[in-house]
């Protein structure tokens, strides 16, 4: 976060050129800003701020937060999902208060992001953008940031534990059904090939989110 304060400004001459100072974040005013989508989180004990000659102050705080997102899971494992993080202040008005900014272009922060992102996960990050507008509540404007943040799920975990499994039992139960075997065998072989199918429904249930309207393809067949 960075803001300006016009009553904290001074001359480096006239303090040793000292031109920086670091203070605690509760020794000055700033902004109190929130994620409407955050669920939980937990801060950093980083709580300090940089504070300028010219009275611009820095602070920045790193923190780890869990946030919602409704999924589409349609095309699960091959799905490609997009998550709002809006950041907020409803405590003073845009207008007249308080007005958020982005300092930086979403390729910066795309760049910055991929650095950061874990790319041997489940997800890849691929895209990033940031929308500014004003929210009307009640009887006041209140500026909004929102970051949109796509990412795709890497399918291979799920195509060697699940799909070519259950494409594998399919095949086996057409060559059976259609092969020389007797109509014991074929019956003993298909209460095998049903039990395979419901331990693969079983763990497919297991690993699919509940956030979604629409199920899976892959759970529909």
């Amino acid at each position: 976060q960075e803001w300006k304060n016009t009553f904290a400004t001074w001359d480096p001459q006239d303090f040793c050129n000292i031109s920086k100072v670091i203070l605690p974040t509760d020794t000055y005013w700033s902004p109190p800003i929130f994620i409407l989508e955050r669920v939980n989180g937990q801060n950093s004990n980083l709580d300090y701020m940089a504070v300028m000659h010219n009275g611009s102050f820095n602070s920045t705080q790193a923190f780890q937060v869990t946030l919602t997102c409704s999924l589409m899971i349609l095309k699960f494992p091959f799905d490609t999902q997009t998550c709002n993080l809006s950041v907020a202040s409803f405590l003073y008005p845009a207008v007249t208060d308080l007005v958020m900014k982005t300092r930086r272009t979403p390729a910066e922060m795309m760049k910055d992001s991929q650095s950061y992102f874990l790319t041997d996960g489940e997800w890849k990050f691929t895209n990033l953008s940031i929308i500014e507008y004003i929210e009307e509540l009640g009887d006041g404007e209140f500026s909004v940031v929102t970051y949109l943040i796509s990412m795709e799920r890497q399918p291979t975990l799920y195509i060697l534990n699940l799909i070519l499994p259950t494409c594998a039992l399919y095949l086996l139960d057409m060559a059976v059904l259609f092969g020389p075997s007797s109509l014991e065998d074929k019956i003993s072989f298909q209460i095998a090939i049903i039990l395979g199918s419901s331990m693969l429904a079983v763990i497919l249930n297991n690993i699919l989110p509940t956030s979604s309207n629409k199920p899976p393809v892959i759970g529909t067949h």
